[in-house]
C-alpha cells in the first residue's frame, strides 16, 4: 500500500490555473497533489549572443524554491550562489521545453520560463516542466495574436512525470514519502507524440531490471497522457 493510499498507476490530483500573474506574457499555477509551482513566461526581443544573426529563437528556464516550500526553512539562493541541484533542474527544464519548439518559427527572440516552487512534496522538476509548457503556450499565443510570428512555433506539448520502485513495486508519480524511500527513482520527459526527451533513472537503494524499466516507462506514458489532457484543458 502506498502511503497516500493511491493505486500503483494512479496520479496525484492535477490542477492548472492560468493567468496567475498580471505582468507575465504567460503564467499558471500547477498543483500536483501537494506540490505547487508558479510558472511564468517572459518574452524578450533579443537572444543570447551566440544566436545573434542566426534567425533562431531560444527558450530558457530558471528554477527556485521558496524558503518555506519544505517542512523546514531553506536559505534563499542568490543568483550567483545557486546549488548544483538548482542549476541542473533549470537546465533540464530549458532543454525539455526547447524540444517542443520550432526555433525558426519562433524567430530571433527569447522566452524565459521561471518556475518557483511554492510548496514541495516530490516531483517539483516534473511539475515545473509541465506547468512551464502551459506558461510558454500562453506566451506564444500572445505572439501569434499580435502577428509577431507567422506559424505556431510550439510543435508538440511537453510534460514530465516521476516514476519509481517503492517497497518493491513500480509506482507512478512519487510524492515525498515515496521519493525519499524509493529503491529506484526516475523522471520521464515526453513529447505529445510519445517521443522521449529525457529519462533520468537511478538506483537509490537497489538496482533494477530491464523489465522493471519497461514497466516504469509504461507508467510514465499513462501519467504524461493525463498531464497533457490537463494542459490542453488549461490553455483551451
Amino acid at each position: 500500500m502506498r502511503p497516500s493510499g493511491r493505486n500503483v498507476d494512479e496520479m496525484r490530483p492535477i490542477s492548472i490555473e492560468t493567468g496567475i500573474t498580471k505582468h507575465a506574457e504567460g503564467s499558471c499555477l500547477i498543483k500536483c497533489g501537494d506540490t505547487h509551482v508558479l510558472c511564468t513566461a517572459t518574452i524578450d526581443p533579443g537572444v543570447p549572443r551566440f544566436l545573434k544573426g542566426s534567425g533562431l529563437g531560444w527558450v530558457t528556464a530558471e528554477y527556485g524554491m521558496l524558503p518555506r516550500a519544505t517542512n523546514t526553512r531553506m536559505r534563499r539562493e542568490a543568483k550567483n550562489g545557486q546549488s548544483g541541484r538548482t542549476q541542473e533542474i533549470q537546465r533540464l527544464i530549458g532543454r525539455s521545453l526547447r524540444a517542443g519548439v520550432d526555433r525558426v518559427a519562433l524567430g530571433e527572440r527569447q522566452i524565459t520560463v521561471d518556475c518557483d516552487v511554492i510548496q514541495a512534496d516530490g516531483g517539483t522538476r516534473c511539475a515545473s516542466i509541465t506547468g512551464g509548457w502551459v506558461a510558454l503556450r500562453l506566451a506564444v499565443n500572445k505572439l501569434m495574436k499580435a502577428g509577431d510570428v507567422i506559424s505556431d512555433p510550439l510543435v508538440d506539448p511537453v510534460a514530465a512525470v516521476s516514476c519509481g520502485i517503492y517497497a518493491g513495486q513500480p509506482v507512478l508519480d512519487l510524492d515525498y514519502p515515496e521519493d525519499s524511500e524509493a529503491g529506484v527513482d526516475g523522471n520521464f520527459v515526453l513529447l505529445g507524440n510519445g517521443q522521449m526527451i529525457e529519462v533520468q533513472m537511478s538506483a537509490e537503494g537497489s538496482t533494477y531490471s530491464r523489465d522493471q524499466m519497461n514497466t516504469l516507462l509504461d507508467l510514465a506514458d499513462k501519467g504524461v497522457a493525463e498531464l497533457m489532457a490537463a494542459q490542453q484543458a488549461a490553455v483551451a
